[in-house]
């Protein structure tokens, strides 16, 4: 099968993506494709630390954690596979995939994805409702954190939304809104953790 990515100018949808059998793996937003590249080690190390600390914290809660690749259905044209997600509604689940905005997202940075992700991506995560977003620079040791805020419009008397943001060292304890009690440590993440400018 030929890449979708080969076909200029098209909006793929759900249904497209559903059917997609290659090699290669995809996300839409905005029924644009992007291939999906092999993660670098620093990145895959970094995952796999912050997925130990909230596994361990929600061991025994009803929340879920999922790591990637696992797929996030946002709409019909927006289906994304974050780093790292918690879902507490159980009805989003349906064995295969995530249908609806997770309760938490957390994007590990990459030369690749750096525009995805502080563009593309937290514009979608704000539109469809995921109330926390965390982006982290493994290379920088900075953890921006983007909790969900409601505000009145004056000139519309309508509720919107927008992100406000926190930013966070590898020394500090990072408090995680949507889950109650819960605090990463951010040391212990980042401790003993080699890294390197190839992210």
């Amino acid at each position: 099968m030929s890449s979708p990515l080969l076909q200029k100018d098209t909006q793929y949808t759900w249904e497209d993506y559903a059917s997609w059998d290659t090699d290669v793996s995809y996300e839409l937003i905005n029924g644009a494709a992007y291939a999906l590249s092999s993660p670098r080690q620093i990145h895959q190390r970094l995952l796999l630390k912050l997925a130990i600390s909230f596994e361990n914290f929600l061991s025994g809660k009803s929340c879920y954690l999922f790591i990637a690749p696992s797929d996030v259905k946002l709409d019909e044209k927006t289906i994304v596979q974050p780093d790292l997600f918690v879902v507490c509604d159980k009805s989003k689940l349906d064995g295969q995939f995530t249908n609806g905005p997770p309760d938490l997202v957390i994007e590990i940075e990459s030369q690749n994805t750096t525009q995805r992700d502080r563009i593309l991506k937290y514009n979608k995560y704000l539109e469809t409702g995921v109330p926390e977003y965390w982006i982290i620079d493994p290379v920088g040791k900075v953890i921006e954190v983007f909790v969900v805020e409601n505000m009145e419009n004056a000139f519309s008397g309508l509720t919107e939304k927008r992100y406000i943001r926190s930013a966070f060292s590898d020394k500090d304890k990072v408090p995680v809104s949507v889950l109650e009690g819960c605090v990463i440590d951010m040391f212990e993440v980042f401790e003993d953790l080699e890294l390197s400018n190839e992210i």
